[in-house]
């Protein structure tokens, strides 16, 4: 297996694509041995496209809760009894202080989210004006992840200074509707040609953990590399009491791992974000991943639930010899 690892990362590297029955040979790995000889070839194909650099991504929940989708992960939902705190759309001056705050610890980019369906008129200004500012005062990257919007929306955004646009598929088409029946897959997939069709950039990934098999995460890779996406954030599921999946099992360390690096295969000129879940089912693992082949990450905390301390992230990255 050692030889067929090093001889598939020899073809990645000469520009060539990995098939799916490699990719599913990798992602079954089982020994330490072998998922280190992955992890390694990852990193050189990191290398070859990426190089060392990574980008550092904050997030602001900017409207959060009663979302009327039934994603059966998500702690947001109002369908189901989570306990979270639920607030309005913030006004500029409060996304703009949270941009700040995040700039002042090292990120280069900064999202804002909101728990919605898609994005209404009514908060269209808000939300313009804040990318606005997020950009000319903050001094950062601005993106978004507002859920389905229209040509106009987008068109009004990117005159803002959008550039980035998050909407993950979140997992397979063929396990999409075991997670979420309020929307399609291919209702996620035409948001994402939209973006690109208005030369946005797409930040689009998925939660491993959702109770999709190991070939559903590999539908989701190849879909993610058809899309071409400049991001692709890597979420390992979190449960939240009072969902669905609020006692759901997480894949084990090692699971997460190799799937991070065999999708660096997949997805060889992209930017694997380690996102949320991966301080609780990662552990002390969470450097690993950069050894196989992840290259952003989101500091800070996420929507319902904390992070570490961004210091601690700043200095992985440095003792690992990544440049921010």
């Amino acid at each position: 297996m050692l030889q067929e690892i090093q001889q598939v990362a020899q073809r990645v590297l000469q520009g060539e694509r990995i098939t799916f029955p490699e990719a599913e040979r990798f992602i079954e790995l089982e020994s330490w041995p072998d998922v280190l000889e992955l992890a390694a070839q990852a990193t050189r194909i990191r290398q070859r496209f990426t190089g060392d650099d990574v980008d550092l991504c904050a997030l602001v929940n900017a409207k959060a809760g009663q979302c009327s989708e039934d994603c059966t992960f998500c702690s947001q939902s109002a369908r189901w009894n989570t306990g979270i705190s639920t607030y309005p759309l913030m006004d500029p001056d409060q996304i703009v202080a949270r941009a700040m705050a995040a700039k002042r610890f090292g990120a280069k980019r900064f999202c804002i989210v909101t728990a919605t369906r898609g994005l209404s008129d009514r908060d269209l200004p808000t939300l313009c004006e804040a990318v606005r500012r997020v950009k000319e005062e903050a001094g950062i990257v601005p993106e978004c992840s507002l859920g389905f919007i229209t040509e106009e929306q987008l068109r009004a955004l990117k005159e803002a200074g959008l550039s980035r646009y998050n909407h993950n598929l979140e997992t397979a088409e063929s396990h999409f509707p075991n997670i979420c029946t309020a929307h399609t897959y291919q209702d996620r997939l035409g948001t994402l040609r939209m973006l690109r069709a208005h030369g946005v950039e797409i930040c689009s990934g998925g939660i491993l953990g959702l109770g999709e098999s190991r070939r559903e995460r590999l539908e989701l890779a190849f879909a993610l590399a058809e899309l071409e996406v400049e991001c692709a954030p890597i979420n390992v599921l979190n449960p939240r009491p009072g969902t669905p999946l609020g006692s759901a099992a997480p894949p084990e360390p090692k699971e997460v791992i190799k799937t991070i690096a065999t999708f660096r295969f997949i997805l060889p000129r992209s930017r694997l974000e380690l996102g949320g879940g991966r301080e609780v089912n990662l552990r002390d693992f969470q450097a690993m991943a950069f050894l196989a082949g992840a290259n952003s990450l989101i500091i800070g905390g996420y929507l319902t639930t904390h992070g570490r301390q961004p210091a601690h992230d700043l200095q992985m990255l440095k003792d690992l010899g990544f440049t921010v």
